[in-house]
């Protein structure tokens, strides 16, 4: 296979996609750092670093050098995500939807890095700290997507579960994107701001992380509601297990939860809790694929070369035998 096959195949496709996945999970991570070293102006505009650089400076200490790395992190989730966009675009047959997708999770990657932006510029507000994060989990959910549709036909979707228990996945994924909503708010008003002189939201910690907790227990009552729903009915393996992988993160994330609270939100579990969230919206959405499929269909679309149409078949022709009536015997007939 040449060069240009290999980069386009469908494998190399997929794991370009699943590597934007990974990689905008552990920027997550990065910024997480970043703020929770209170390294959030390390560098103290934007784009540059400074007012004379792009770069961190010696004078800016460990404070800059994190929030550079971080910044330098953005460009080569960059490379990956455009080498997918490539691959996407050269593959033939052509994908439309391929194309489609693979686009709208390029451009989550310079949006995301303008909110960025914007954090600095408004000294960390806690809102626009918020945003960054809840833009974070939009871009997964869009490299998800990108990634899910490499390993699928490009027939129309259909669901593999009753309608009602597909509205239960969807209800349980909003619950999941509300607790992501509520959960930032509970950061805004708490410790961690990402430097000693940045604002908070105004919020009481113990009111806000409450209300957190009660869309917490809603979702897990979803999610339970679900996974027996999904065995009720034998579901399919992918949408049992889904539902499953679904509970234990909400579990493992909860457990999470409550001893950082309790133990007055230390950095290392302040920082998985923000991982965890990345997974269990990633399991979210792993439910949503797991109740439906998709059959195989046409994979070309107007600009691909189209195989001649077969030509119709004629009148069907039963072979005459000695005992048709419309085979004479008689000689010279």
């Amino acid at each position: 296979m040449s060069r240009f096959g290999e980069f386009s195949g469908k494998a190399t496709i997929s794991r370009l996609a699943l590597a934007s996945v990974v990689g905008n999970v552990l920027i997550v991570g990065t910024g997480g750092a970043v703020r929770l070293t209170k390294s959030g102006l390390g560098c103290p505009t934007w784009p540059r670093c400074t007012e004379e650089s792009y770069t961190t400076t010696p004078e800016m200490g460990l404070h800059g050098v994190i929030e550079f790395g971080n910044r330098l992190l953005t460009f080569a989730l960059a490379a990956i995500v455009i080498a997918g966009v490539v691959a996407a675009w050269r593959q033939r047959p052509r994908r439309r939807s391929l194309r489609l997708l693979s686009v709208v999770a390029a451009f989550g990657i310079p949006a995301q890095a303008m909110i960025g932006g914007l954090t600095v510029l408004t000294n960390l507000n806690p809102w626009v700290v918020g945003l960054h994060f809840l833009a974070s989990m939009a871009v997964i959910a869009a490299a998800y997507a990108f990634w899910r549709r490499t390993l699928e036909p490009d027939g129309p979707a259909r669901p593999t579960v009753p309608g009602p228990l597909r509205t239960l996945a969807w209800l349980t994924a909003g619950a999941t994107a509300l607790v992501l909503v509520v959960g930032t708010w509970v950061t805004g008003s708490g410790p961690h701001s990402g430097d000693s002189g940045a604002a908070r939201n105004g919020l009481d910690p113990e009111t806000v992380s409450q209300v957190h907790a009660d869309v917490v227990f809603l979702l897990l009552g979803l999610s339970v509601a679900l996974w027996f729903a999904l065995r009720a009915v034998s579901a399919p393996a992918a949408a049992r297990r889904a539902a499953g992988l679904l509970l234990l993160a909400e579990l493992g994330q909860g457990l999470i939860g409550f001893v950082q609270y309790f133990t007055g939100l230390p950095v290392v579990l302040v920082g998985a809790h923000m991982l965890g969230s990345c997974l269990v919206w990633l399991a979210a959405l792993a439910v949503l694929w797991g109740t439906r499929t998709r059959t195989a269909g046409p994979a070309v679309d107007a600009g691909s070369p189209r195989p001649p149409a077969a030509a119709p078949p004629g009148p069907e022709r039963t072979p005459a035998s000695a005992d048709s009536p419309l085979v004479s015997t008689t000689p010279g007939s």
